[in-house]
This record gives C-alpha cells, structure tokens and sequence, in this order.
C-alpha cells in the first residue's frame, strides 16, 4: 500500500450513515448527501465499479473529489484454488498484510460462500484445522464485505449495464460466516458487515439466507437476533460437558446447560428460523447411539435442524472420521425423533477447503520453512 493509498479513505465498508458522514466531511453539501450516497451505494453494491471515474452519472467535481480522497478497495487474492469438484478456495490479502481464507461452494441452483470474520482463531478446537493457528486480528467491515465482492469478481457475476439480472440468477446466493475465527467476538465488524450485505438496494442478501455460526460465545447471541438478524449454527459437536470441554474449550467458560439457555431464548426462535446444530462425526468419540438420544434430549423444544459433518482431516489431527455406519445411524435417530439430520457431503477437501480445514495459507508455509532450515 503506498503512502497515497493509506491517507485515502477506503468507502467499501462503511454503512450509509458513515458514508454519508464521510461525503460530508469531505464537502458535500447537506442537502445532497442522501442523493450522492444512494448514487454510489448503486455504483458500488449492485455494479461493483471500483473506478470513480466511470461513475457516469456523478458530477465531474464530485468524482475528482472522490478521485483524490477516497479509494474502493477490497482483499487482494493471493493465491485461488479450484477443486475437482467445483470448490473455490482464495487466499487473500487485507490491511497490514494479514491473510485469510474465503471458500466458494457450488450447488445445484445456488451457491454458497464461506465466509471469515477474524484472522486465525482464539478458541482452539480441537478438530478443526484453523485452531491451530494463532489469533492474530479480527477483520474489518470493509474485509468481510469485500470477501463476497472480490468472490463475485472472480465469478463475474456483477450485472452488466442494461442486462436482466436477477437476485434469483446468483452464483453466491447464500453467506455462511463459518470461515477462520468466531463471529461473535468480532461482534461489531461481522454486525455492520451483514448490514451492508442485507441491504435491499445493494448485495442485497436475504438474512434468511445468511447463517452465523458461533461456537457459543453466550453474551452474543442474543444480540447477535436483535442487531443482525440472521440464521443462527452452533458448533456443538458434544452431548456432554465432559467430551466438549476437551474439544470445544469454550464450554468450559458457557456449558451445554447455559448455551441451550440462551439459545431457548433467542429472539428470532421459530419454526421458519430453526437453529441449526453443527455435529462433527469422530470417530469412538461422540457418535455412539447414546450421543445421539441425548442430542434429541438437549435440544428438545427447539426448533432446530442438526447437520451432521463427516470428521475433514488435515496434517497432524488427531481424529478420525466416524464410520459410514455410525454416520447413518446417528441420523436415522435424530430423524426419528423430529430433527432434520442432513449429512453434510464434504467438498473441497483435496485443496483443504471443506469444513474445519481452513487456515492461512503463508502459516503452512511458514511452518515448512522453519522445519526445512
């Protein structure tokens, strides 16, 4: 980043309001505030243009204004990895240099983007491959959007000027914030985020189509259904505290009992907005048929889905994955008992991007100079 660039305002991550502060500061007049912002909310969110000077239809004055002042800047790509099975992996570059990772998955008439809301981790559990790396930053707003706009970039999937194009014709027509770190200690960022993704005018990505998954950072659930709306995923991964204590640390601060508490009460509970479980299948761990009746027993009353995740492996854990067996027949109890319980297929796992195995790629690399000298 030059010297120039740095004492430029980056306008990708500010919500309306700050935008609208930011145009201000910079001269725009009052009364043209609200005009200028939706002009470039447009430009910005609904066309991807990063080039002030193709605004067309922005006053010659105020664009040079913008020219000088201000930048559109979104995570540079370091390195994209595409999967035998259509999976995308980015390796991408934000402020400071710090990297992290974002992983495309392609469906059948949808799409879904995984998405990062820290750089490393700081609840190290056991099973999961970005644990192992250490907490070093949460991302700002302007990171976690941008995710999704370089995404759409390499996708090419930003309508073209006249064209027909429609929310229901996305490649990216769901977020999922299960990428590196926990969103809700990232609270602030992941929140303003999310509002800039949402808004109708802009991304414009339903909260019904966007899943935050948290490892159980109790005091922020509840906010997290009042300021943000979206669906909520638990990692759960244990039936009793004893198991989970060891493989998600966290419990050790919320236990089972206080995290179904505060979830019992989550503001947007019903059956339309079923929480969704997130159950990694171990082997001899925690997939026994008595797992699966006491899952049935904890979540009673709520209204939930539990999807089950074949263990993903990576250099150095210490798990394996459940057998198909034990897989099928965990789900054909929680089905039994009222619950959806969809095993989750893995995708990307020949370029390490299928769930639990993300983390940045220059830490491997820095792992494997160290043990090479």
């Amino acid at each position: 980043m030059t010297q120039i660039e740095s004492d430029q305002k980056n306008l990708i991550g500010l919500t309306r309001s700050s935008l609208s502060q930011t145009l201000l500061e910079l001269g725009v007049p009052e009364r043209k505030l609200k005009m200028r912002v939706d002009q470039l909310w447009n430009w910005v969110y609904v066309r991807g243009c990063r080039d002030f000077w193709a605004m067309s239809n922005l006053a010659k004055d105020f664009r040079d204004l913008l020219d000088k002042n201000s930048v559109l800047r979104v995570p540079e790509c370091r390195i994209r990895k595409i999967s035998m099975d259509g999976t995308r992996k980015y390796l991408f570059r934000g402020d400071g240099g710090h990297e992290f990772e974002t992983v495309f998955i392609p469906e059948e008439g949808r799409g879904t983007l995984c998405v990062s809301s820290q750089v490393g981790c700081t609840l190290n559990c056991t099973f999961c491959h970005t644990g192992t790396q250490a907490w070093v930053r949460n991302l700002t707003v302007s990171e976690i959007v941008g995710q999704i706009m370089a995404v759409r970039d390499d996708l090419n999937e930003w309508p073209t000027v006249g064209s027909t194009y429609t929310s229901e014709q996305r490649l990216i027509s769901n977020v999922v914030l299960m990428g590196m770190g926990e969103p809700l200690y990232n609270f602030d960022n992941v929140r303003d985020a999310m509002k800039i993704v949402m808004d109708g005018d802009g991304l414009s990505i339903s909260r019904r189509r966007i899943t935050l998954s948290t490892a159980g950072v109790v005091p922020g659930i509840k906010r997290a259904g009042e300021e943000i709306g979206c669906r909520l995923a638990i990692s759960f991964h244990a039936t009793t505290d004893e198991i989970r204590d060891k493989i998600v640390p966290i419990n050790r601060k919320w236990n089972i009992a206080t995290l179904l508490e505060a979830l019992r009460n989550y503001p947007r509970l019903n059956n339309s907005d079923r929480i969704t479980f997130e159950y990694v299948m171990l082997k001899d761990l925690n997939d026994s048929e008595e797992d699966a009746r006491r899952l049935v027993s904890l979540i009673r009353n709520i209204p939930a889905k539990v999807n089950l995740i074949p263990f993903n492996s990576w250099p150095g854990a210490q798990f394996e994955r459940s057998t198909p067996e034990k897989i099928s027949n965990f789900a054909r109890i929680i089905y039994n008992s009222g619950y959806p319980s969809p095993v989750r297929t893995p995708r990307g796992e020949d370029i390490l991007a299928a769930c639990g195995q993300l983390k940045s790629e220059t830490s491997r690399l820095r792992r494997k100079r160290i043990s090479v000298n």
